[in-house]
């Protein structure tokens, strides 16, 4: 006899555009629970292409000793450079440059297009784990960022001796990005989920989430009609508040500290925040949440 997931009969919205929303949506869904979409923010290519295109010929010229990455859509800003220089991103980083990111499954797209990675932290998934796990080195240091980061990555590394070349690879915008800006490179297929939560009833639906307009949200949320909405980042928790409060009985669930941070600050009550930025960790905070309550609907 199956066991019907806590998350069975749950509408949950997800603050991304459906492309980036599939591998949750996916999960989800076979939990038995309703994704819907709501796109708030999104990527541009950097406006100072020159910048960025120096500190990639410095990179693959062996000039520095790491690489880090600290988010997934950098991996995109990867992907297009190469591109338009007709290689692969493994040969834009020299085998002597070690490379670093903030989690296990930004490593495991990291690894899929080709790249070694040498360190990520696996239990304070953030920049603050990655800084805490750097060994105090004197080390030239690329870190290609959003242009709205923080600088809490740039100073910890600086603090642990490196001397840290920070670069704007693209900018976080509202959603939709402007035609011809938006990033559009395809991230690999990884195993971003195990699936051993995944034994509800609903394993056999298939389909894309429906898209809602902020409007449709405010209007479903005001209606009861919304279990949760899950913010991936800082600015996203940011765009809910401009746009969604108050969410009354739909819970807010966080990726990651940064984003729960935020939203504290904004007056947002946070229900759970997903220790791990995946479709699993993500669906375990959510089901602490609602372990405990009936079938909704």
């Amino acid at each position: 006899m199956t066991q019907t997931s806590a998350l069975a009969g749950r509408r949950v919205l997800i603050t991304r555009s459906a492309d980036r929303a599939r591998p949750l949506a996916s999960l989800l869904l076979t939990l038995g629970a309703e994704p819907l979409v709501l796109p708030l923010i999104d990527f541009e290519r950097a406006e100072d292409q020159a910048s960025l295109n120096a500190a990639l010929d410095q990179l693959a010229a062996g000039y520095f000793d790491w690489m880090v990455v600290s988010s997934i859509t950098t991996v995109r800003v990867l992907l297009e450079k190469a591109a338009e220089r007709g290689t692969f991103p493994a040969n834009l980083v020299p085998s002597r440059t070690r490379v670093a990111t903030i989690g296990p499954s930004s490593q495991r797209i990291l690894e899929a297009i080709g790249l070694t990675v040498s360190l990520a932290p696996t239990d304070l998934q953030s920049a603050e784990g990655l800084v805490t796990l750097w060994e105090p080195e004197p080390a030239r240091v690329l870190l290609p960022q959003a242009d709205i980061a923080g600088p809490g990555l740039r100073d910890g590394l600086a603090s642990k001796g490196a001397e840290v070349t920070s670069v704007t690879a693209y900018h976080t915008v509202d959603y939709p990005a402007r035609t011809g800006l938006r990033l559009e490179a395809e991230l690999p297929a990884v195993v971003v989920h195990s699936g051993s939560a995944a034994s509800g009833t609903a394993g056999s639906r298939t389909g894309q989430p429906q898209e809602m307009t902020p409007s449709e949200a405010r209007a479903a949320i005001d209606a009861g009609m919304l279990d949760a909405v899950v913010a991936a980042s800082p600015s996203a928790a940011r765009r809910i508040a401009e746009t969604l409060l108050p969410l009354g009985g739909c819970r807010f669930i966080a990726i990651g500290r940064p984003t729960a941070e935020e939203a504290t600050h904004l007056g947002i009550t946070v229900a759970a925040t997903a220790k791990e930025p995946t479709p699993d960790g993500i669906a375990a905070a959510l089901e602490t949440v609602f372990v405990n309550e009936g079938n909704p609907r």
